[in-house]
């Protein structure tokens, strides 16, 4: 017990000793500076937002109906806008290298891609692991977020950039990897089969 005293009296000794020189901290405390700044804004940060229809990191890309079912493959290349090179300097890859990602990466999931209008049948056609990805849609259609909350899934638009890389015209399109390419099936939906669910509750699918 003695013994044991001893070591305890010393750690606690430790832990409060100052070793070496010190000096107080000359920076501003980072939490009490962001609080300071949250207490100016206004209460409600809607209004200065506005809708989120006007929000331009809520614009989708557009795509026109699919107008027939087919399935073609796309290649995703990517070519280097700069030089890439190594800590040394050494050229690694040049501008203008092209290459293909798929050939180094694996797409864990499928990419659903439909408009809004069609969001029913992306409900009922996708897995629980696939990305269901907006496409623009009507003046009135509700945003991504909305539609997120309404169906308890998580939905997300779909940004020009993706539209180009992965070489989209229409919707609906399901993108599938196969191998080192990109397998899009896009599916004609006629206006029966769109199967729009009540989305004023969150949707349930049992697992594929």
């Amino acid at each position: 017990m003695l013994a044991a005293s001893i070591i305890a009296a010393a750690s606690a000794r430790a832990a409060t000793s100052t070793i070496g020189r010190t000096w107080p901290i000359a920076e501003p405390d980072a939490l009490a500076e962001i609080e300071a700044r949250t207490a100016k804004l206004p209460p409600d940060m809607r209004e200065r937002f506005g809708p989120r229809s006007s929000w331009s990191a809520m614009k989708a890309a557009s795509l026109a109906p699919a107008t027939r079912n087919q399935t073609r493959s796309v290649v995703p290349f990517y070519t280097l806008d700069t030089d890439i090179r190594l800590p040394t300097g050494d050229l690694l890859y040049p501008k203008g290298y092209s290459f293909n990602p798929l050939e180094y990466v694996k797409l864990p999931q499928r990419l659903v891609v439909v408009h809004p209008r069609d969001l029913g049948w992306a409900l009922k056609t996708a897995r629980l692991t696939d990305f269901i990805l907006l496409a623009a849609g009507g003046a009135h259609d509700d945003d991504a977020i909305t539609l997120s909350e309404r169906t308890g899934r998580a939905i997300y638009i779909l940004e020009p950039r993706i539209k180009e890389r992965l070489g989209l015209t229409v919707a609906p399109v399901i993108i599938t990897q196969v191998g080192t390419r990109l397998e899009l099936t896009e599916v004609r939906l006629e206006s029966t089969a769109r199967g729009a669910p009540n989305i004023s509750q969150p949707v349930r699918r049992p697992a594929p």
